[in-house]
């Protein structure tokens, strides 16, 4: 793990407020040291390199869930409800990242509803979070380029403001404006299941994007929203690819042709998104990314997604959004299987395991991948576009 940066000072979120009287006190998962750091085999010269590679170069987390989760995860949904989770403040502090792509567990935000994605929760998950943002300087919201380059100036960390999914809009166009206005700068499509803008990847027919959904993108246009499909179907992620006047991302997968399940991209949406100037960022949540040669989940599967993404559209249109989160990954997609939805259809046996090594949490994914790419003899500039140049590409054209 990266040494903390200097800005940090210590914050925990909701500090400044009474336990117990102004909120309801959850025993918190470890933000450093919950799991056996991963060994890469890295010699003295390739940390030195790793260091000086995160610290000459921006680095963004295209897809992330940088909250704490309760120890005991059977507390999830009671710590949910409060709307109070907590920021990783700590964890973040040793993540040698410039930026990072925050999507805020709407859809765990059970605040007003057990099934999640609802307006009024996907306010409280934003306004508590900002809230206690707003209370320490070293992780600030960031919803321009020139925040991003700020953050890299002045060694703070820029968390850009995203959702997953649509589907909290419902049939009202201007709450992507009022979004905007809260400081979103990216938004997906839909979340697996299917909703008005379109078809969600684990629907058995997926129709495509919808008439509504076109205007969705427009307005998203418009605006300067970045655009998501990662949990679209594929002729939605077709759609919506072909209907945008700008790049879109797939913030976080991996590819179909090496792990069989619809959670997968196939290589056409892939090389759309790529033909169009778009990146793809590849994924790390447990039981996702796996490959045949790698089926125990590790870095090593996540990078032969990596690898493969590469040698189909190049390295200029591929980069990380390892959707990491500190505390029990696995306990969530078990408390929340109802409504997530995730997969249709085909899923290949593989072994199980309590968290992917290597990629377990934000702090530290991109120390650790970083750290593959020098053991694996990528130049400078490749691991420079990979882990941030090429996402900043594409919010050139998209911001």
């Amino acid at each position: 793990m990266l040494e903390p940066a200097p800005r940090y000072q210590g914050h925990r979120s909701y500090s400044y407020l009474e336990p117990h009287s102004d909120y309801r006190v959850f025993t918190l998962a470890k933000e450093t040291g919950r799991v056996p750091e991963h060994d890469l085999g890295l010699t003295d010269a390739q940390r030195r390199r790793v260091t000086r590679l995160i610290t000459e170069h921006i680095a963004i987390s295209l897809h992330e869930h940088p909250v704490v989760l309760p120890e005991d995860v059977r507390e999830l949904r009671a710590y949910n409800r409060t709307a109070r989770q907590r920021t990783g403040y700590e964890g973040l502090a040793r993540s040698g990242l410039t930026a990072i792509f925050d999507n805020f567990m709407a859809g765990a935000s059970c605040v007003t509803s057990e099934n999640g994605w609802k307006w009024n929760d996907l306010i409280y998950a934003l306004g508590m979070r900002m809230s206690d943002l707003y209370k320490q300087d070293h992780v600030f919201l960031a919803t321009s380029l020139a925040d991003i380059h700020t953050a890299k100036r002045d060694g703070r960390l820029a968390l850009v403001a995203g959702l997953e999914c649509s589907s909290p809009i419902e049939n009202e166009l201007d709450r992507i404006d009022i979004l905007y206005g809260f400081g979103v700068r990216q938004l997906g499509i839909a979340y697996s299941q299917a909703n008005m803008l379109g078809g969600g990847l684990s629907e058995r027919h997926d129709g495509g994007l919808t008439h509504f959904g076109r205007r969705a993108v427009d307005r998203m246009n418009k605006l300067g929203i970045a655009i998501d499909v990662s949990h679209s179907g594929d002729q939605t992620s077709l759609d919506v690819i072909e209907a945008s006047r700008v790049p879109v991302f797939i913030t976080h997968a991996g590819a179909r042709s090496v792990w069989n399940t619809s959670r997968m991209k196939p290589d056409e949406v892939i090389r759309a998104c790529a033909e169009r100037g778009g990146v793809i960022g590849i994924e790390a949540a447990p039981h996702t990314t796996l490959s045949e040669a790698h089926k125990h989940h590790s870095i090593e599967s996540v990078m032969d997604h990596f690898t493969y993404c590469v040698e189909l559209v190049g390295i200029d249109h591929v980069t990380f959004g390892p959707d990491t989160m500190f505390g029990d990954h696995v306990g969530v997609h078990n408390t929340y299987a109802g409504n997530y939805a995730h997969d249709a259809g085909n899923r290949p046996e593989h072994p199980r395991v309590e968290y992917v090594s290597g990629l377990e949490n934000p702090g530290e994914a991109f120390g650790n991948i970083v750290g593959w790419l020098v053991k694996h003899d990528y130049s400078d500039d490749e691991i420079a576009k990979v882990v941030g140049g090429n996402t900043l590409r594409v919010l050139e054209q998209v911001w």
